[in-house]
């Protein structure tokens, strides 16, 4: 992952709201996929894939949002 620990929260969000862009775009690229007869299985699996690494890029800087709370 890129150097995000000197990242402003206003420039962690526009990362957040850019990778959640992606991650609909390519849900909708999935849909468009599976509705095509017949569908390339391998490619929708390598799509999966990248939106579940967007998925956890967007919790790791969902995190770094967050302060740590000392218990």
């Amino acid at each position: 992952m890129d150097d995000t620990s000197a990242l402003k929260p206003a420039d962690i969000r526009t990362k957040i709201e850019k990778l959640m862009q992606r991650h609909a775009s390519l849900d909708k690229e999935i849909i468009a996929l599976t509705h095509s007869i017949p569908y390339d299985q391998l490619k929708v699996q390598r799509i999966k894939k990248e939106k579940l690494a967007i998925k956890d890029q967007v919790r790791f800087l969902e995190d770094m949002l967050v302060p740590d709370i000392i218990a």
